[in-house]
């Protein structure tokens, strides 16, 4: 799929099939109304039948329409006035495009100024109908063996406006790389575990990064050694692939200014160790990295939108597998900043990894941390495949969070975690354990966990996005049913442009 903007009037264009949108009238049990005034008219009849209902997400072809220079006319619904946001034109733009592709159609021009009437929103609406566009157009079928001789006709989506503003062009652009660097995020995620490997996963993001003025670094097994990351080594013991330490520097900022630091685990496939984890989806466990890949096409993204901040990533990458040298339940490890650990469970391993990561993060005299993993079940049964859990003491963090999950569109959920919690995380054998004694709490232990390795008074938050990383298609109608989200690349990308 390709997706164009004009600033032209449409009425001087033509092409296969031209895209309108309707909204229910505002007036109780009257027709619903399309933006376009000389259209309404046309389709009096299917308003009045309510074929047309202007209800949210609502796509609907007429074939042969022969409306002006177009062949085909497509009305997309975008709901109420009073519930309209950026999020709800999202689900719109990929309604458009699943009607596309399911009658077949392979060049649309939308009418994009029937958004709105606010030149004010435009913009903002402009941007989030192209992510909504370029997010419900990702799809994972690389490993699939296709006919030679089939060739796949491309989809061209041209958005066109009369208004001729830096911002809708801005706008535009903005929308493009967002999805574009969710949709790398998305790819690292769907790969399976042997097609991405901690080697591979850092290959990728070198590879992603190329011409972006982004300076990425792997770690290899030696250098993790020297660096003392206790926790990173000791949940890969079991595995026959090295780890790596991938680290990501951008550069925006004036120099001198505290970098942004985004920490995200890099699980390339875990099987929970000696503490096996059941048979069932255990293939889902190569999502266990989608934490790592957010982060990586959060990167990509500040570097390509070119935003004026200094920002350092890290990704922590490892599978956790079983052989002879596997750590077991109870052994002791060292993490980077000199605490010790029990291994009580090795199935709680992203806590591990995570633990040398941000001790490294913490070095770098940063404004804030933020990290993200897919690092407990208990958060899928709090908050299921809706909202994020994300845990920060830090209320001034805990307001920019908000601010830029509001933009986004992302839904995020403060979750609560104390000294209780920090209690239960105690150790007997060793400073810590990396399971909790009391059974209860599974996200916030995890949280208090981390925290025992965050540099005293840096802000830090942790987003565990264990129930939003994959399968959330059932929610949101621009992620594909089964696979990875590249879920808070979005928001991440707002929370940097706040320093």
């Amino acid at each position: 799929m390709q997706v164009h903007l004009h600033a032209k009037d449409i009425s001087t264009l033509q092409g296969q099939t031209v895209v309108f949108f309707s909204k229910p009238s505002a007036k109780k049990d009257q027709p619903a109304v399309i933006t376009e005034k000389d259209v309404t008219e046309i389709f009096e009849e299917s308003l009045s039948d309510k074929i047309i209902t202007g209800a949210a997400n609502e796509a609907i072809t007429f074939r042969e329409a022969n409306l002006n220079n177009f062949r085909h006319v497509i009305i997309v619904g975008l709901g109420a006035d009073s519930k309209m946001t950026a999020e709800t034109v999202r689900q719109s733009a990929a309604a458009l495009y699943k009607e596309i592709k399911a009658t077949k159609v392979t060049e649309a021009f939308v009418q994009l100024d029937g958004l709105t009437g606010s030149k004010k929103d435009l913009a903002e609406y402009t941007q989030a109908f192209v992510e909504g566009l370029n997010l419900a157009g990702y799809s994972f079928d690389e490993l699939k063996s296709k006919p030679k001789d089939k060739k796949e006709e491309v989809i061209n989506i041209h958005l066109v406006t009369k208004a001729k503003d830096k911002s809708i062009v801005t706008a535009f652009n903005e929308g493009t790389i967002l999805a574009s660097c969710t949709n790398f995020a998305r790819r690292l995620g769907d790969m399976p575990g042997n097609l991405m490997t901690p080697t591979i996963l850092a290959e990728e993001a070198i590879r992603g990064a190329k011409g972006t003025g982004l300076k990425v670094t792997a770690w290899d097994k030696k250098r993790i050694e020297k660096e003392r990351m206790g926790g990173l080594l000791g949940v890969n013991q079991g595995s026959d692939q090295e780890p790596r330490f991938i680290v990501m520097e951008y550069s925006g900022g004036t120099k001198g200014k505290k970098p942004v630091c985004f920490v995200g685990k890099g699980l390339t496939f875990d099987c929970g160790g000696v503490s096996i984890k059941p048979g069932a989806k255990m293939e889902e466990m190569k999502y266990d990295m989608m934490g790592g890949a957010g982060v990586i096409g959060t990167m990509l993204a500040i570097a390509q939108l070119k935003l004026k901040v200094n920002v350092i990533a890290f990704v922590p990458s490892t599978e956790n597998m079983i052989n002879g040298h596997a750590t077991k339940p109870g052994d002791v490890h060292t993490a980077r900043n000199g605490k010790t650990f029990e291994v009580n469970n090795t199935d709680a391993e992203g806590r591990l990894i995570l633990s040398d990561a941000l001790s490294y993060a913490s070095e770098q005299d940063p404004a804030i941390i933020i990290d993200a993993a897919t690092l407990t079940g208990a958060m899928v049964v709090a908050l299921g495949n809706i909202h994020t859990g994300y845990f920060t003491k830090n209320a001034a963090l805990k307001t920019k969070i908000e601010k830029a999950a509001d933009i986004s569109g992302e839904a995020v959920w403060h979750m609560p975690f104390n000294e209780h919690h920090t209690k239960d995380m105690k150790g007997t054998y060793a400073d810590l354990s990396n399971i909790s004694y009391t059974g209860g709490a599974g996200s916030g232990t995890a949280a208090a966990f981390l925290e025992q390795f965050v540099g005293e008074d840096i802000p830090w938050a942790h987003f565990d996005i264990a129930g939003t990383g994959w399968a959330c298609g059932n929610r949101l109608n621009y992620c594909t049913p089964k696979g990875a989200t590249g879920v808070m690349v979005r928001t991440f990308v707002e929370i940097a442009k706040q320093y």
